[in-house]
């Protein structure tokens, strides 16, 4: 341990004299600019944070905002694909230059940087943290909202994008099966640990609508995700059920043709 200089905000060391308290988030790139900054996050993989997040931000868009995504799951990033975009990321002397979608929503993700998408990412977790934070600190975006599709789970790499990123909420997203009151629970109490606030709970696979008589049929059982929200003091703000034309739009890359609305209660609390 070096000298102490009594000056906190040059200092790293965790010593029991330290005045203030240390912040991790880093500044965006300079010539970027950026309004709110909302992660969409869940205790477990699998539950659709990435269809949750692409469909928020194409809500966004047609209310007229400029909007961009922030694909911060590393290892399995599929934003790209779900709004057909395979290019790769540009750059200039200012920074990265986000990819941009068929109705000007901004992108940024591993696979725009790979030479091939589908090369698997076999990087450990300080490695695709650092990579997170750069898609904040090295790209130039112009939005006035980012959504940041997180990684799964409660990890190092979440822990990167909650430390750095200067979220201003995060949206939950679970499933209805019997495991949802420990998913939520984890995705909350990483919430409050890091002093985010928390816009709500979104429920997707919530059910399937029969195609002849309209009648929702629930073919994970009834969703325990109303009683989980409610028991952390959260909305459950959207149900958004399994539906094949949005499943078959995604993997043409047209995600943004999708007309469904099931998340404007969600993109209301937001805005």
């Amino acid at each position: 341990m070096s000298e102490c200089t009594h000056d906190c905000s040059t200092c790293g060391e965790a010593c029991g004299e330290r005045t203030e308290p240390q912040s991790f988030q880093k500044p965006h790139n300079p010539a970027a600019r950026v309004g709110k900054v909302y992660g969409i996050v869940s205790g477990k993989g699998g539950v659709g944070k990435s269809m949750v997040t692409s469909q928020l931000a194409v809500l966004a868009q047609r209310s007229g905002r400029k909007v961009g995504i922030l694909d911060a799951d590393i290892t399995g990033p599929s934003i790209p694909k779900a709004f057909g975009v395979h290019q790769r990321a540009m750059g200039d002397e200012r920074g990265m230059l986000p990819a941009e979608t068929s109705t000007g929503i901004q992108l940024m993700s591993v696979n725009l940087l790979l030479d091939d998408e589908t090369d698997p990412v076999l990087w450990r977790g300080p490695v695709i943290g650092g990579v997170v934070t750069q898609f904040w600190t090295d790209v130039i975006w112009d939005v006035d909202y980012l959504f940041v599709d997180m990684p799964p789970g409660t990890g190092d790499v979440a822990l990167s994008v909650f430390q750095s990123l200067p979220l201003d909420g995060v949206v939950i997203v679970a499933s209805p099966q019997e495991l949802v009151s420990m998913v939520v629970e984890k995705a909350v109490k990483m919430a409050e640990t890091m002093d985010i606030p928390i816009v709500g709970v979104v429920e997707n696979m919530s059910y399937l609508l029969c195609p002849d008589c309209g009648k929702e049929i629930p073919l994970f059982g009834q969703g325990k995700t109303q009683a989980a929200a409610e028991a952390h003091g959260l909305p459950l703000l959207a149900r958004m059920p399994i539906d094949p034309q949005l499943a078959q739009l995604t993997d043409q890359g047209r995600i943004e043709d999708f007309q469904g609305n099931w998340l404007a209660p969600v993109m209301d609390a937001i805005l």
